[in-house]
């Protein structure tokens, strides 16, 4: 696996010094678990949205994003997932990692301190020049959209 060099602040280093940084937590695991950085606990409804501070703001090289995704764990044993999944961190962002969780279950979840709510994977992106034409190369699928092959 190929490395980059990320760098990691604490948004609020005197609060959250007790929450670890992100890590991987297996050799060949393509994330690194996100914890949940709140004060006390919070009780997530059915069907209800909430952004959840991860007290960390990072810089990436130009040229890649940390896309943020679900826990495939908690999405299945508990419902909860993101609502913009995945979440894209930019570049140039600077500010607090935050998780706009969702609770897709049918019973209340409980966020805590220091769960593990989400998960960052890095990743290398391309700029795009968009070239304006009257017509476009054709394909055996052509125009053919959402479940065109049944």
């Amino acid at each position: 696996m190929s490395e980059i060099k990320v760098q990691v602040k604490r948004v609020r280093p005197e609060e959250d010094h007790d929450l670890p940084l992100p890590t991987y937590m297996t050799p060949n695991a393509a994330g690194m678990d996100l914890m949940a950085a709140v004060k006390d606990p919070e009780i997530l409804n059915p069907g209800e949205i909430k952004l959840i501070p991860t007290g960390l703001a990072i810089a990436l090289p130009a040229g890649f994003e940390a896309q943020i995704r679900p826990r495939s764990g908690l999405a299945l044993k508990k419902g909860v997932s993101l609502i913009n999944s995945p979440g894209t961190i930019d570049a140039d962002y600077r500010g607090e990692i935050g998780l706009a969780v969702i609770n897709l279950g049918s019973e209340p979840v409980t966020i805590n301190r220091g769960d593990r709510i989400a998960q960052m994977i890095f990743t290398r992106v391309w700029a795009a020049r968009l070239d304006l034409v009257s017509d476009l190369e054709d394909t055996d699928r052509g125009a053919g959209g959402f479940g065109h092959t049944g």
